[in-house]
């Protein structure tokens, strides 16, 4: 989870559930400020509230995240709220998020990116915990935000970018890693199976052969967002395979590169890899970056447990290898 001077910190719902939690809103979440004295005469009451972000919010959301996160631009913050406005979210789940409100002005946010996804024949919840920030004069309010965004126990909580210092604090907030590490790969040095291939994938494809109805729509989808989604067909089956370029800064070098966002697992990448290094060196990319937990048997690269941790709360433990539908590809590394 993306955070800008602060620290750390079953299924969908029915409206009988939803109505009893705006009730909860209204009677616990909405804060009376001490008051603020102006002069002599004058005195303001002020009220922060924590709510729903609604679609007339995202400007003046993207307005605090610019002014949150000085490293990134208010179109980076735009693109990312376009996508999460025309995406799909589960029933009875928050499209953006949550915001403290002070009299109609945001002065704090925690984006939410809800999901869903397949875990044998049940359909579970999973919500990625993203960009947060509040303005400093209200940080004592901070808490409401992540009170209210965690408080489903049937969903299953994300915070994919978590920096270091983090790590023990989240960890005492009850969240486990899940990915430990990150193994930069150089897949052009692995061996390409005999009689395989490699196939881009339009965003436009209706149909691809050898995948299920999911998964073509889920490499479709992600190749709207820019993402290079692949399949590589050998005498074992059809694998898909979707990446995501990102620049990987070490000191003054910053290798091309490339992320994977997904695989179904770190054995059909193995398979695949060399057929995939030949076709990233053709777009001029040599590393591909994947949450690994050690390195992958069989591939050149170097493992490191310095960065890419990555933490889950909740009954579901996440798919090691699926990225699908995150801050990372909606809003970009």
């Amino acid at each position: 989870m993306a955070k800008a001077g602060a620290s750390a910190f079953g299924g969908p719902h029915s409206e009988t559930r939803e109505a009893v939690f705006r009730k909860h809103n209204a009677e616990t979440l909405d804060q009376t400020r001490p008051t603020i004295s102006t002069g002599k005469t004058s005195v303001i009451h002020t009220k922060v509230r924590c709510r729903e972000i609604t679609e007339s919010d995202v400007e003046k959301i993207a307005d605090l995240l610019t002014r949150g996160f000085v490293g990134r631009s208010r179109e980076y913050w735009m693109q990312g709220l376009r996508r999460q406005a025309f995406r799909p979210v589960p029933e009875g789940y928050p499209r953006f998020g949550y915001m403290l409100d002070n009299d109609g002005e945001p002065v704090g946010v925690l984006l939410l990116i809800y999901t869903t996804r397949k875990h044998g024949e049940e359909t579970a919840i999973q919500c990625n915990l993203s960009s947060w920030y509040v303005d400093p004069a209200y940080r004592n309010y901070a808490p409401f935000l992540t009170k209210v965004a965690q408080r489903h126990k049937d969903v299953t909580y994300l915070n994919i970018s978590p920096a270091p210092w983090t790590w023990p604090i989240i960890e005492a907030q009850g969240f486990r890693n899940y990915c430990r590490g990150i193994f930069f790969s150089v897949p052009a040095l692995a061996r390409a199976p005999r009689w395989s291939k490699i196939e881009v994938i339009s965003q436009h494809a209706k149909t691809i052969d050898g995948l299920s109805p999911d998964e073509t729509e889920i490499l479709t989808r992600h190749a709207r967002y820019n993402c290079l989604s692949v399949v590589c067909r050998t005498p074992k089956g059809t694998f898909p395979f979707i990446l995501q370029p990102v620049r990987i800064r070490r000191g003054f070098i910053a290798p091309p590169a490339m992320k994977l966002i997904y695989c179904r697992s770190a054995a059909e990448y193995a398979e695949c890899a060399g057929r995939i290094g030949r076709l990233l060196l053709r777009l001029g990319k040599i590393a591909l970056a994947v949450d690994a937990n050690g390195p992958i048997p069989g591939l050149a690269g170097i493992y490191t447990e310095r960065r890419g941790r990555k933490y889950f709360k909740g009954p579901h433990r996440p798919q090691l290898g699926d990225l699908t539908d995150t801050e990372l590809v909606l809003y970009g590394p």
